[in-house]
C-alpha cells in the first residue's frame, strides 16, 4: 500500500494546516476568485456531479481561478469518489499511470485512494496501468487535493496520471472512463494550465481559441486548434479525456467560468500563464 508525501506543500501551497486553509479561503475571497466562501464542509443537494477543468500552478497564482469551478460543488450530490486527470510534467513512469492504492498526505491529512475503482479501470482497458512512479514529483495532481479536502473533509481518490497526451490515448482513458463511472457519484476533474510564458493578450487571445473548442467539448478541434496556433497548454490530454467521458455521459457543452492570467495576480504581464476554470455540466438523471 503506497503512502504518498506532498511534494509541493510549502512551495506550490502553503505547507502548514494553518496557513493552507487561510491560503484557500482567500482564493475563494479574492477579487479574481469567485469573492465569497462556501459554508464547509459544504452543504450537498441533489443535483448531479459536474466534471471540471481547473489549474494547477502555485495557488498564489492560479488559486483564485480554480476557485471558480470547486465552488460549483455546493449544492451537489456527495461525490463517491473523486477522480483527478492530469500531466504527467516529468516523463517517467508509464504512459497513463493510476495510483494504485493507499494513501495521498496534504497538510490538511491523508485521503484514500478507491484501489477497487483503480482495478475496475485497469481491467476496463489496457490502457492504463497500476503504477506509483509516475506521481511521486506530479504536481498537477497533487495542487487539487487541498480544495478537495477544504470543501469536502474525507472523500475517496483515483489520481489518473498522463504522459502520453496523443489525442487516441486520451479518447480510450475517456471512454473508459465514462463506462465505469456511469451511473455512480464521481466527480471528474482534468487539471490543466493553458499558453505558457507568453505576454498576457497574446496569452489571452490563444486561450480563447482553446476555450472555445472546451465549450464546445471538440476535442478533435481543440488539438487541432493547439496545433495550429502553437497553444503551449500543459494538461490537454486531461481535458481531452474528461471530456470524451463527459460526452459519452450526456454533456452538451462547457461553461468557461473564469480566465485570467498569472499576470493579474503578479502585476508582470510581461510573460505569464493562462489559467482557466470550466464546469461540464452533465444531464440530470
Amino acid at each position: 500500500m503506497g503512502r504518498r508525501r506532498p511534494a509541493v506543500a510549502g512551495a506550490f501551497y502553503a505547507g502548514t494546516r494553518e496557513e493552507l486553509v487561510r491560503q484557500i479561503e482567500e482564493c475563494f475571497t479574492s477579487s479574481i476568485g469567485p469573492g465569497t466562501l462556501p459554508e464547509t464542509p459544504i452543504k450537498h443537494g441533489e443535483r448531479r456531479l459536474p466534471a471540471l477543468i481547473c489549474p494547477h500552478a502555485g495557488y498564489m497564482y492560479s488559486g483564485p481561478v480554480a476557485a471558480h469551478s470547486y465552488i460549483r460543488l455546493v449544492g451537489r450530490r456527495r461525490p463517491a469518489t473523486v477522480v483527478v486527470v492530469g500531466p504527467n510534467h516529468y516523463g517517467v513512469g508509464t504512459a497513463v499511470s493510476i495510483f494504485p492504492d493507499g494513501e495521498w498526505l496534504t497538510p490538511l491529512g491523508a485521503v484514500k485512494i478507491d484501489n477497487a475503482l483503480a482495478a475496475e479501470l485497469a481491467r476496463e482497458s489496457d490502457i492504463f496501468s497500476l503504477d506509483e512512479v509516475s506521481h511521486r514529483s506530479e504536481h498537477s495532481i497533487e495542487v487539487q487535493v487541498p480544495f478537495l479536502q477544504y470543501l469536502l473533509g474525507d472523500f475517496m481518490f483515483l489520481p489518473i496520471c498522463i504522459l502520453d497526451q496523443s489525442e487516441e490515448t486520451c479518447v480510450e482513458v475517456g471512454e473508459a472512463l465514462a463506462r465505469v463511472v456511469d451511473g455512480r457519484d464521481i466527480l471528474l476533474v482534468a487539471s490543466s494550465d493553458f499558453t505558457h510564458y507568453e505576454p498576457h493578450e497574446s496569452a489571452r487571445r490563444k486561450d480563447a481559441i482553446a476555450l472555445e473548442r472546451i465549450a464546445e467539448l471538440d476535442v478533435g478541434g481543440l488539438y487541432t486548434e493547439m496545433y495550429r496556433h502553437d497553444i503551449s497548454m500543459c494538461g490537454f490530454g486531461a481535458m481531452a479525456a474528461v471530456i470524451t467521458a463527459a460526452k459519452r455521459l450526456g454533456a452538451a457543452r462547457a461553461e468557461v467560468i473564469k480566465h485570467a492570467t498569472s499576470g493579474d495576480t503578479s502585476g508582470d504581464y510581461s510573460s505569464v500563464v493562462g489559467y482557466a476554470s470550466c464546469v461540464i455540466e452533465l444531464p440530470q438523471e
